[in-house]
């Protein structure tokens, strides 16, 4: 088994950390240090990255993940479409299924149809020679 990597803390330098319990150390060690933390921020592109606010800017330019999260944007944008009233000649009635604000603390809203479960009833089965020889 491979020693972990170890991250050193930047709210007291003498803090090394593994990697996987990083993020829990830099909450704990936050709340600890409310002096040093005031003078710290952390990275637009990676909570675990905790700079101080005068290098933060500096540091989000050369960000090893920001290339990652920039990527991300650009290959999956979101988009998002919505039926207009011009396309289709009829408008939904969104009103139909939102229940009356007047009646919020009332039990279904009667918003969806009633589900029922119809019960499976198996049907006889038969075999063409049994139909045959009738």
């Amino acid at each position: 088994m491979e020693p972990e990597a170890l991250e050193t803390c930047p709210y007291n330098p003498h803090h090394r950390i593994p990697l996987s319990r990083f993020q829990y150390h830099l909450a704990s060690c936050r709340k600890k240090n409310p002096k040093k933390a005031k003078k710290m921020a952390s990275c637009k592109y990676n909570a675990c990255h905790v700079v101080p606010i005068k290098k933060l800017e500096e540091h989000e330019a050369t960000c090893v993940n920001r290339s990652s999260v920039e990527e991300d944007n650009t290959s999956n944008p979101l988009k998002v479409s919505l039926p207009s009233s011009e396309q289709n000649g009829n408008t939904p009635q969104a009103s139909s299924c939102l229940p009356n604000p007047d009646t919020w603390n009332v039990d279904g809203a009667n918003c969806y149809p009633m589900f029922v479960l119809k019960t499976f009833v198996p049907q006889k089965l038969v075999c063409e020679s049994d139909t045959r020889e009738s």
